[in-house]
């Protein structure tokens, strides 16, 4: 892209489009926002370079983070528009470039702290990774790091409960143990982000529904239909339609008296 355009970008305007790609899940266009985002940045890096070099100020440009954040983030979006894509060794590739940041020169103290929040992502993202791709060994390591940092919990238990589907795994034990920690602590698993509680809710109805407690799944689906509206996200909602019908003869007099009020609120 040329740099005359790439100046009249704003990282912040391409990190917003980047968020809408990524809510229609599509990764494709993730992946040239992403690509765009890394050539805006880089081409600010550029020129502050070549004002330092002769000795006067660079033009100010308004951006809401810091440089490195951009960075972090155009690499971030990047591996996981490869790891949705199922390409693992590029996805490990972008993990690497984001989990390294501290790399880049002139960082002051709020650059600093972006770095360690990339590294930080960087641990929980190398562990979704592997274990998507069929690494059991390490979902007891997993588990104790998302004991560690409950922030992470919800997402990766969605992860967890995931590739328990892909791979035919049996993780009540593993759920048990982190259910069981939570209520110890007095807290729940719940979440201020609904985006990320509706894709437990629904990988976790795909779990029970394959280990044959369909009326578990159902009570899942259930939330996650709630979330899908709250979220306003219509193939949310329809994908979770699609598998409730699917549970319907195993559901309870009750949960279709629940799920018919649900819908008659929604229309």
């Amino acid at each position: 892209m040329r740099k005359s355009i790439l100046k009249s970008l704003k990282p912040d305007i391409i990190v917003e489009m980047l968020d809408m790609a990524v809510a229609f899940e599509n990764w494709n266009k993730v992946m040239e926002r992403a690509d765009m985002l890394y050539q805006c940045v880089q081409s600010i890096h550029e020129e502050r370079q070549d004002y330092q070099s002769k000795g006067v100020p660079a033009p100010h440009i308004h951006i809401e983070r810091p440089l490195v954040y951009y960075y972090g983030f155009s690499h971030l979006m990047r591996g996981m528009a490869h790891q949705k894509m199922g390409q693992v060794d590029q996805a490990r590739a972008c993990i690497d470039q984001y989990g390294f940041l501290g790399r880049m020169e002139d960082l002051d103290e709020e650059g600093m702290q972006v770095v360690q929040e990339f590294r930080h992502k960087a641990q929980v993202n190398r562990y979704a990774l592997e274990i998507e791709a069929g690494q059991e060994e390490l979902l007891e390591e997993f588990m104790n790091f998302l004991l560690e940092h409950p922030e992470e919990g919800l997402a990766g238990l969605e992860v967890i409960t995931e590739a328990a589907v892909r791979h035919r795994w049996q993780i009540d034990r593993v759920l048990q143990v982190f259910e069981d920690q939570m209520q110890g602590d007095g807290r729940e698993i719940d979440s201020s982000n609904n985006n990320d509680m509706y894709h437990y809710c629904y990988q976790r109805a795909l779990y029970e529904q394959w280990m044959e407690r369909p009326q578990e799944a159902v009570e899942f689906i259930l939330q996650a239909i709630r979330l899908a509206d709250k979220l306003g996200m219509d193939r949310y909602f329809i994908r979770c339609i699609g598998l409730l019908e699917s549970l319907r003869e195993e559901a309870t007099e009750e949960q279709i008296g629940r799920y018919r009020v649900m819908l008659e609120g929604m229309k």
